[in-house]
């Protein structure tokens, strides 16, 4: 029995302390304000920001493509080739820790005649390096050393932003605050109050894919590379709550609308009655009614 009273005790006090909330969240506007009946009303709005920075770093892939009657012959060609390429990037200023070989292949080069079985005519081998150049004002030098080196193949190159935490953090700012604009324009034209943020996750961020540009073997002696900027994207997405009167009718809607709906009423038919019983107007004998036996 104690233990029941000490339970009575704690729900009073669960209650009462919920009955003292209440009010006062209605005072401030809050989810409670338009009444139990219904929760409250909510807006979900996307936001987006951008910014801009200027880049410190590019990455380029590039390798050596070589053919050769046996794939011995193309391996070695091409290993001489590479071997060169990398030291031109080294001997450009490119450290060996940004040097990193992203693709080794060696295929057969097929020939295919109409009416013949395909028969190998030699093999291609292709040795790919991705490097990270971090003084930009040297890139032609760079691209002009590799090519001279022996590189025929440059798939691409792309400018990053090292450190991009500053200009993200801005590009977040920007997104909450274009949240924040759209929810303020919504809820005026519903004619309601912008109440407070229910919840918020960022959807997505970072840096936004960049150009590649693709360079063939034969190129200019000098390469003009401009580096431009970098842009970095946030994405949020906002609930906030709604307050004032126009809030509680769609409340109050959407409560009325969720409820499931009455089924109507069936008309109910009487069953028919049994053979031999007698019908509703026919008069009902009492007859005689035998006592129970007594059971001892």
């Amino acid at each position: 029995m104690q233990g029941n009273s000490t339970i009575r005790s704690m729900l009073l006090g669960a209650a009462l302390s919920a009955m003292a909330v209440a009010p006062a969240m209605a005072q401030q506007g809050g989810a409670m304000s338009c009444g139990a009946d219904h929760g409250p009303s909510r807006l979900s709005v996307a936001g987006s920001g951008q910014a801009r920075v200027a880049p410190d770093m590019a990455v380029i892939t590039l390798g050596v493509t070589t053919q050769g009657d046996s794939a011995d012959a193309a391996m070695s060609e091409n290993s001489t080739r590479q071997n060169a390429v990398i030291e031109a990037l080294t001997g450009a200023g490119i450290a060996d820790a940004q040097i990193q070989t992203s693709g080794l292949n060696l295929r057969p080069v097929m020939q295919y005649d109409e009416g013949q079985p395909p028969k190998v005519t030699g093999y291609e081998a292709r040795n790919m390096v991705t490097i990270r150049a971090t003084d930009l004002a040297r890139l032609g030098e760079v691209l002009d050393a590799i090519v001279g080196a022996g590189a025929n193949e440059i798939d691409g190159i792309a400018f990053q932003r090292q450190d991009g935490d500053a200009g993200l953090d801005e590009a977040r700012i920007a997104a909450v605050q274009d949240a924040r604009r759209k929810a303020e324009l919504l809820a005026e034209a519903a004619g309601a109050q912008l109440g407070p943020i229910l919840a918020m996750r960022e959807s997505s961020g970072g840096r936004a894919p960049q150009p590649m540009m693709r360079m063939e073997a034969a190129m200019a002696d000098s390469v003009p590379v401009q580096a431009g900027e970098v842009e970095l994207n946030a994405e949020v997405q906002i609930e906030y709550a709604l307050t004032g009167d126009a809030a509680c009718d769609m409340g109050r809607r959407k409560a009325r609308d969720g409820r499931p709906k009455a089924r109507p009423e069936r008309e109910v038919t009487p069953p028919l009655p049994d053979e031999g019983a007698p019908a509703p107007d026919e008069p009902v004998a009492p007859g005689i009614v035998e006592p129970l036996p007594e059971v001892r």
